[in-house]
């Protein structure tokens, strides 16, 4: 059985209390909840990186704030070694996630991430993504202005 590590698992629960605390002040000051129609959102498929979309479902990259962007990964698609300047929280919503921690991407040193289960990826920390086993879907939250900086080799 493998030991949870309360470190980890505190952090994740303030990341997500956080992010929620956040996402009821925002809608607390609109006047009224924000509802988001995933139907409607507008895929971004960057030519940097083969079989990756995206889409911004709250925020943006230069907003300072609570931002929300979900990924899809089609089988076989790997994200390169990259860092953010903000902690991430990701939750893998279909497939599996593979997440490796280096700044060299390293196939025995991957993590798998399955849907429904989550990881932090902290500020700064060069890390990388593979979809190995299938297509994979999942999302991101964080406290912005934030980026993505490749790891240039």
């Amino acid at each position: 059985m493998k030991r949870i590590n309360l470190y980890k698992l505190q952090n994740v629960l303030f990341t997500l209390c956080l992010a929620i605390s956040n996402a009821a002040a925002l809608g607390a000051e609109s006047g009224s909840p924000e509802s988001i129609i995933t139907d409607e959102l507008v895929w971004i498929s960057p030519p940097a990186v083969t079989g990756l979309q995206y889409t911004w479902i709250h925020g943006n990259e230069t907003d300072t704030g609570l931002y929300v962007i979900r990924v899809r990964l089609d089988s076989g698609a790997r994200i390169p070694p990259h860092s953010h300047p903000d902690k991430r929280l990701s939750t893998v919503l279909s497939g599996t996630l593979y997440v490796g921690f280096a700044e060299v991407f390293d196939q025995n040193k991957l993590i798998a991430v399955k849907a429904g289960d989550a990881y932090v990826a902290p500020a700064k920390i060069p890390h990388y993504i593979w979809a190995k086993d299938g297509p994979t879907e999942y999302q991101e939250s964080g406290w912005g202005p934030t980026a993505t900086i490749m790891i240039k080799r």
